[in-house]
Order: C-alpha cells, then structure tokens, then sequence
C-alpha cells in the first residue's frame, strides 16, 4: 500500500463535504478538490430523511445547526387533482422516528457544511478552482490525481485513495465507465422556486398535488416570520413526449413564470391557490428531471464514486441528497474496518451499489408518488372518497416497501447501531 495516508476528494458539494468532516472525526488526512472559484449557496429545496439526518447528528450537525438552514418536517401528503387527499402520513419524530427528517434550503446547508469543513480542518481543505481531469493508479497501490486549475495550470498529486463526488457529470464516472450511456430524461420538465408565503396545513407538510404527469410538490424551508410567512420551496412539473432527448440549452437555468403558469391555473383550492403563490415567487429555475443508468460498480482498485457521481437519481423519493450522506458515512465505517486501502472501498460498493442502483430504478418508476399513477389509472385523479380507490391498507403496504427501499423504514432504522461508534477513530492503515 502506498505510503501516502492522504484521501483524495473530487468535488465539494454535499457528499464531498460530508465524507471529508467524516473522514476528520475518524482520524484520516483529506483534501477536497471542488471546480467553482467560489462556494455560492445554489439551488432551492430539499429534504433530509431521517436516516441521514442521523447522520450528521453523529457528525456533530444538531438540531441547533440544521434549524438555521431549515425545519422538521411534520407531514407528508399527497392530494388528488380536486384538491381531496390521497394519503397522508407523519414524518420525522412525529412518526416515531429518533431523528426528524429536515426540509432545508439547500444553498444555506452545503455552505453550513463548507465553513464548517473549513472551521474544522483549516482554511486549505477545500481547493477551489480546482478540477479533477483523470485519475491515474501508482505502482504503489495509490492514486494520482491529474488536475486542472483555474489560472490555466494543471498539477498532480498522490493520495492513497480518491474518492469521486463530483456530480451527474462526474470525470472519474467516465473515465471508470468509459461507455456508460448519456444522461437519461425521461421527458418531465421542472420548475422550481421559492416564494414567501403561508405554510399550509400542518405549517410544515411536504405535499405533492395533482397527478404524476402533471404536479405541484409544495413544502416550507423556513420557520415562519412575525407575520406568519415562511420561505416556502416549489415545485411545478410536467411531463412531454422526450423525442431525441433533452433539446434546450443546459440542465439549471433561470427561467419565468409566465413560461409554464398555464398549466396548472385549474390549481385552485380553498386552502391553496397554486396560479396566485406562483405569481408571488421569488425565484424560478427550469430543469429537466434527469438521472443516469446504474452501473455494475462503483469502484476501480483506489478509487471510488459517492452521491450523483455513483447514483444521480430522480428526486421523486426526496433521497438523492441523503444517499450521498449515507455514501459519506459508510465510506468511513469501511475505512474503519478494513483499513485505508481499497479493499475498504470494495467492501463499501458491496454493500451499497446493487441496493442503491435499485432505488434509482425504483425512483424512475415514480417512487412514492407512484400513488398518483395508480390514482389516475383508477379514477383520472379525481374522487369523493379515496378508500373507494385506494384503500388505506394497500397505501400503506406501498409506502412501507418504498420506506424500506430507502433505507428509513422506521423500526429499522430506530433499531440499528450506529454506522460509526461514537469516538471511533483509525488504529491502522
């Protein structure tokens, strides 16, 4: 094994993040290497399950500092084209879980992360303006790292592992996977926002509205204001005929409302008037929903791929961003068992890549909000009464399957040790 005690990280967003303020609690050297000259809060909102909200407890993340970036969630729901609810369930504590599933700005949490990456393992940790544009393996069991610098230089440098959390577009991907296919879309088209407006239901419910071809998800980020307005996340989609693929420029962009408001102006409600909240919006993005084809592996010899690089998925399940966090996570506890070498890294694709290349699939086919597919199939999405539809008791069993796909099926998940014991750190090499 190469004597380099180093890990490489290709990527700072979330799962790069967390994998080097694990790779810190448990004793290893780390660096990550991320592309953007600056770290800027991007993007609007997503959900925490509790399975990784577990998980930066344990990272020593509370409750304290999540409750700056974001809120509990208390509820989960889906509702019918006329307004009537299809299901609902409590989420987080209110559902039995020991740790609450967070719904968060996710701007305001990956720069949570970064300062406190760079509070805990100094001010170098992070290299921006740095990108990684091939990987090579030494003869002595190491890695080197081929790298591109934002003043037009390039270096090298030797870890003992590398680790590739760099995104959908990830280099290390397809350099591994040299002839893995493109993106795949699957013809729905989003967009998301933020507006301050009124938390509807329970103040902080998770709802997703209308039918699987044509919806609203509508969720608070925010605690409420002193004139009980919240900073409130959206999302409007709609699905079209994919053609020959993903046709308009770029995968996130800045986009008005005027550009799709008229597909959902029959969104109106006693308790919601979807055309009016849009109409107030602060922000709007257009991008479509897009994922990749598993792959057999996630893992070449010292190097190894986390979160979207490993398994982007659609965000249909509300768990790309927790995957990563457990990818993080487990990465250190096979670190811990095996040692810093790559049979740690082999034994972390053993027990994640065919579960995890599963729920991208299951994501594909709707995810929980398949609900709204068998609703449509069985009424057009429309009905008075929905246990005449959809009967409680087969609600339930399909919740309960996609909980345990997931990874926080709640008696599980309650019941599990921890992935690392509290004050473990690395005895050997």
């Amino acid at each position: 094994m190469s004597e380099n005690k180093t890990i490489l990280i290709a990527g700072g967003g979330i799962g790069g993040l967390c994998l080097a303020l694990t790779l810190h609690q448990i004793g290893l050297r780390c660096i990550v290497f991320e592309s953007a000259r600056e770290m800027k809060p991007m993007g609007v909102g997503i959900n925490i399950q509790p399975n990784a909200v577990r998980e930066l407890f344990d990272l020593g993340l509370g409750a304290a500092m999540l409750d700056t970036v974001g809120l509990p969630a208390r509820e989960w729901a889906l509702v019918g084209l006329n307004g009537n609810d299809i299901h609902a369930e409590p989420r987080g504590l209110d559902a039995g879980y020991r740790w609450p599933q967070y719904a968060v700005h996710r701007g305001a949490f990956h720069m949570l992360l970064y300062h406190e990456v760079l509070r805990r393992l100094g001010p170098d940790a992070v290299q921006l303006g740095t990108r990684l544009t091939h990987y090579a393996p030494d003869c002595a069991g190491g890695v080197s790292a081929h790298l591109a610098h934002a003043d037009g230089t390039t270096s090298q440098l030797p870890g003992a592992l590398l680790i590739g959390a760099d995104g959908i577009h990830s280099a290390v991907r397809a350099q591994m996977h040299p002839d893995q296919p493109p993106i795949h879309w699957g013809g729905v088209l989003m967009w998301r926002g933020t507006v301050r407006d009124r938390p509807i239901r329970t103040g902080s419910s998770f709802v997703g509205l209308g039918t699987h071809a044509h919806r609203m998800v509508i969720y608070p980020i925010s605690r409420p204001d002193s004139d009980g307005r919240a900073l409130i996340n959206w999302i409007a989609e709609v699905t079209v005929d994919p053609g020959q693929g993903w046709q308009n420029k770029g995968w996130f962009k800045p986009a008005s409302v005027d550009d799709f408001i008229h597909h959902f102006e029959d969104f109106r409600y006693d308790w919601l008037d979807v055309p009016a909240m849009l109409r107030r919006a602060d922000i709007a993005y257009e991008n479509p929903m897009i994922d990749r084809d598993p792959i057999p592996t996630w893992v070449n010899g010292p190097v190894a791929l986390m979160g979207d690089a490993a398994h982007a998925m659609y965000p249909t399940g509300s768990n790309g961003a927790s995957q990563a966090i457990i990818d993080a996570r487990m990465i250190g506890a096979k670190l811990l068992e095996h040692g810093l070498n790559p049979q740690a890294l082999a034994a972390y694709d053993a027990q994640l890549c065919a579960p995890v290349s599963a729920l991208v699939l299951r994501n594909r086919g709707a995810g929980p909000f398949g609900m709204l597919n068998i609703v449509d199939e069985r009424c057009g999405g429309t009905f008075d009464d929905i246990e005449t539809v959809f009967p409680a008791k087969e609600r339930a069993a399909f919740m309960a399957g996609y909980k345990a796909a997931a990874g926080f099926a709640v008696e599980r998940l309650n019941a599990q040790p921890p992935l690392i014991a509290e004050g473990a750190r690395m005895t050997r090499a």
